[in-house]
């Protein structure tokens, strides 16, 4: 399986810059709403407490997680809904879009609105999908062969290394699990989520693969938009 495509190494960077604005709160909270409809507490939910490291790791206020984790039980508040859109960019590149949001009216004309603009189209749901699976992605800041094997006896199901960090592919339902080996091994975390990722990948060339980027970067600056995932290389 292939390593970071130029895509998750963009989106991660805008990641960085998003979260010094702290306009990346509102998108992490959403998160914890989310995965708090499961249970409140992170010992016994292990996906509400993926989502309050990435919050804390963006250095998210804590009371804005309380607060998240509150919204689960406000009846005031307006319930959030995971919603999943699909399509294609510039050059045919397949995109998965995930969204959290309380208004599907709102949210879904947003997304395809940035891709007519940008040169691509929505599909119908499972036209996309179907080129993707779902897997457990955990980074890892190490490098060197006994990290790396460190790594392969957590029981994980693919391992690459590249510029200092070891990326981690794992099975969707293992990911907490191997998470907490790798950390109880001494190594540092520094993310872990669930992803969909590419059964192959599409290159373009330079002047299409601009374009797609430019494409995924706009629907990431939508508030509802939680994650996007693409099959460019």
């Amino acid at each position: 399986m292939a390593g970071h495509n130029k895509w998750s190494k963009i989106k991660r960077g805008k990641a960085v810059e998003d979260a010094k604005r702290g306009a990346v709160f509102t998108k992490i909270g959403n998160q914890i709403a989310l995965a708090a409809r499961s249970g409140a507490d992170p010992s016994m939910n292990p996906a509400l407490a993926l989502a309050i490291e990435k919050a804390k790791a963006a250095n998210m206020p804590n009371v804005n997680i309380e607060r998240s984790i509150a919204r689960v039980t406000d009846k005031s508040a307006a319930q959030l809904q995971e919603v999943t859109y699909e399509g294609y960019g510039p050059g045919g590149v397949a995109v998965i879009v995930e969204c959290a949001t309380d208004n599907v009216n709102r949210t879904f004309p947003e997304v395809r609105t940035v891709f007519v603009k940008r040169g691509g189209s929505t599909a119908e749901k499972g036209a996309v999908a179907y080129q993707f699976d779902r897997k457990g992605i955990i980074t890892v800041k190490a490098s060197g062969e006994e990290a790396l094997l460190t790594v392969l006896d957590a029981g994980v199901e693919d391992a690459t290394e590249e510029d200092g960090e070891i990326r981690v592919v794992t099975n969707p339902k293992e990911l907490g699990r191997v998470r907490d080996a790798l950390k109880a091994s001494g190594l540092e975390v520094t993310d872990a989520e669930l992803s969909y990722e590419p059964n192959t990948t599409v290159e373009l060339d330079a002047d299409k693969q601009e374009k797609a980027v430019n494409l995924l970067e706009a629907l990431e600056d939508l508030d509802d938009v939680v994650n996007t995932y693409t099959n460019l290389a």
